[in-house]
C-alpha cells in the first residue's frame, strides 16, 4: 500500500453513486497530495468517469464525503470545485472552432479594457496565452484559428486552457490520445514542472507506459470498486493489467497463421494533396499487418484518405492484386474492397444519433434495398451477426451509437466494413481512447482479418502498439516513406530515427 508523504489536498471518502438499477461506484476512496501524480486506471465502465464527475462537482455522490484541505464539504458543486482549484482536460474536445486559440483558452475570463466600454483586450489575452503555449512548446500561435488546428494541436489547447486556471489539482483524461511521441514527452515534462509547483495531477490513460513514466502512485478501479493501488516501486505493466481486468493479458503480438501472399495493395509514386512534392510507394500484402509509423504531420492520414478515395491523388497508381483502382473516388475504393476505419470515429466513422444497425449497414444499403425500401429485417440480422462476431456489448442493435463505450464504437465502425468482405482494411489510430481489454480484442480482429487474406495497414502513434502488433513497419517522414523494418529489427530507436528523417543505417545503430 502506498503512503503519501504530505497531508492530502483532496479526498473522496467511501463514495458511492447509484443510478436506477446500476451501482456505478461502490465505496471508493481517493486521496491526492500536493505535487503528487496519481495514475487512475481501469477498463471502460470501471467507474473512472463517474468518480471524476463527483470530484468536479458535476454529479453528487449517493453517499460518502468530499474533503478539501481537511474540511468536509456537505455540498459539492462545479463552482465549489473550481474555487478549490480543480481543472479538467477532457478527452473529448470542447473548443469553439470559429475563435482563435487565445479566445478559447480564456473563454469567460477575458481581460478587459476601456473602462465602461468593457471591451475584450485581445492583445493582452494573446500575450497571456502565448506564455502558456511557450511553456507547452507547441508549434502554433495564440492568434491561430482553432479550425486550422489538427486534433493533436486542439488537445494541447485544452491543456493550455486548464493551465490558465492556475489549478491546484489538474485532471488529465487521456491527454495524449492524439499526441505524437515528442508531444507526449513534452507534456510529461510539463507535468514534472507542475509537480515542482505543488500542483497535484490525476492522470487517466490507457497508455500504461506513460503511467510508469510519470505516476508516483497508481489507483485501480474495476467494476465500480477500488481494486487496489501501487506505489512507485511496484508499478509495472503486467501488474496494472492484472489488477484492471482480474487476469493476465496475452502477449500483444499474434503471429500470422501463414506467410503473406504475393498479392495485395500496391502504391506506385502516389502523390497526395498534402505533400504534392513527394511520391509514395509501398506494398501491403494479403495476410500481413503493416504498421505505418511517423510523427504527427508526416502525411500518414492524408495517404490513407487518398487510398480510400476521400482525397484526390495528384499522381501515381493504386493497385489491388495487380489491377488499377480509380484514385480519388470513395465509390471505386469501396467497390474494390478498400475500406478505412478513420482516426476520429465520432466525426467521420459513425452517425452517433443513429442506432447500431443503421451504422453497420449504411455503406451497403443497395444490397438490402428493393427500390427505395430497405429490408429492415435483413438490416437488423446483418447487424446482429456482426455484433455477435465482434462481441459488441450493447442491449440490442437498436441501441444508439453515442451511448456505447469507445471500444464498442470502434467495433461498430469495423462491423460496417466486415459485413462487406474487405480486401484491404486501413486502421487509422484504431485504439485511440480504448481500454486495454478492448485493445486486445481489436488486435485479435486485425489478426483474424489478415489470416483470412485481408491486407491490413495500421496507422498508429502509439509506439508500443506499432511494435507490438505489426508484422512489418513502414515509417513516414514529411510526406515520404523514409524506411521499413522487418520484425527482427523493431525498436523504438529504429522507428524514431526513421520518423525524424534518419536513414536505415542510422536506425540499425
Amino acid at each position: 500500500m502506498a503512503v503519501m508523504t504530505a497531508p492530502p489536498l483532496f479526498e473522496l471518502r467511501s463514495v458511492s453513486k447509484t443510478y436506477p438499477g446500476v451501482a456505478a461506484l461502490q465505496g471508493v476512496s481517493l486521496s491526492i497530495a500536493p505535487g503528487e501524480v496519481l495514475g487512475l486506471i481501469g477498463e471502460n465502465g470501471a467507474g473512472k468517469s463517474t468518480l471524476m464527475k463527483i470530484l468536479g462537482g458535476i454529479v453528487a455522490p449517493t453517499s460518502g464525503e468530499v474533503v478539501v484541505d481537511g474540511t468536509i464539504h456537505t455540498s459539492w458543486s462545479v463552482k465549489e470545485a473550481t474555487r478549490a482549484g480543480i481543472a479538467f482536460v477532457h478527452q473529448e474536445l470542447n473548443l469553439f472552432e470559429n475563435l482563435d486559440v487565445a479566445a478559447n483558452v480564456l473563454i469567460g475570463r477575458e481581460p478587459r479594457r476601456y473602462g465602461w466600454l468593457n471591451l475584450i483586450d485581445v492583445d493582452e489575452a494573446r500575450r497571456r496565452v502565448t506564455a502558456i503555449l511557450q511553456r507547452l512548446g507547441v508549434d502554433f500561435a495564440a492568434d491561430t484559428p482553432v479550425e486550422d488546428l489538427s486534433i493533436a494541436q486542439c488537445q494541447m489547447v485544452e491543456i493550455a486552457k486548464a493551465l490558465s486556471l492556475d489549478a491546484r489539482i489538474l485532471i488529465l483524461d487521456e491527454p495524449t490520445s492524439s499526441l505524437t511521441l515528442p508531444e507526449t514527452q513534452r507534456l510529461l515534462q510539463v507535468i514534472a514542472e507542475l509537480k515542482k509547483s505543488n500542483v497535484a495531477i490525476i492522470y487517466i490513460t490507457h497508455r500504461l507506459a506513460e503511467i510508469i513514466e510519470c505516476a508516483d502512485r497508481v489507483m485501480v478501479l474495476r467494476d465500480g470498486r477500488h481494486a487496489g493501488q501501487l506505489d512507485k516501486t511496484d508499478i509495472s505493466r503486467d501488474t496494472m493489467i492484472r489488477m484492471m481486468i482480474g487476469r493476465d493479458l496475452k502477449t500483444m503480438y499474434l503471429p500470422p497463421a501463414a506467410a503473406p501472399e504475393a498479392d495485395g495493395l500496391s502504391l506506385h509514386d502516389v502523390v497526395t494533396d498534402a505533400y504534392p512534392q513527394c511520391a509514395v510507394s509501398l506494398e501491403v500484402r494479403r495476410g500481413e499487418i503493416v504498421g505505418l509509423a511517423g510523427l504527427m504531420g508526416a502525411g500518414r492520414t492524408e495517404l490513407a484518405e487518398t487510398v480510400a478515395g476521400m482525397r484526390r491523388a495528384r499522381g501515381g497508381r493504386i493497385l489491388l492484386d495487380g489491377k488499377a483502382v480509380t484514385a480519388g473516388s470513395v465509390g471505386a475504393a469501396i467497390a474494390s474492397g478498400i475500406y478505412l476505419a478513420p482516426e476520429d470515429r465520432k466525426r467521420t466513422g459513425l452517425l452517433l444519433e443513429m442506432p447500431i444497425d443503421g451504422n453497420v449497414t449504411i455503406a451497403d444499403l443497395s444490397r438490402l434495398a428493393t427500390g427505395w425500401l430497405v429490408d429492415r429485417t435483413g438490416e437488423r440480422e446483418v447487424a446482429r451477426v456482426q455484433c455477435s462476431r465482434l462481441s459488441v456489448a450493447a442491449p440490442g442493435v437498436d441501441t444508439m451509437a453515442f451511448t456505447l463505450s469507445g471500444g464498442n464504437q470502434q467495433k461498430i465502425v469495423l462491423a460496417k466494413w466486415l459485413s462487406m468482405q474487405p480486401a484491404v482494411m486501413i486502421f487509422d489510430e484504431p485504439t485511440r481512447g480504448i481500454d486495454v481489454g478492448a485493445k486486445g480484442e481489436i488486435y485479435g480482429i486485425m489478426r483474424a482479418l489478415a489470416d483470412a487474406g485481408v491486407a491490413v495497414l495500421m496507422i498508429s502513434s502509439d509506439m508500443e502498439e506499432v511494435i507490438g502488433v505489426s508484422d512489418r513497419i513502414l515509417v513516414m517522414h514529411e510526406g515520404r516513406v523514409s524506411g521499413g523494418l522487418a520484425r527482427e529489427a523493431f525498436s523504438e530507436h529504429a522507428v524514431l530515427t526513421l520518423a525524424t528523417g534518419g536513414t536505415g543505417d542510422e536506425a540499425r545503430t
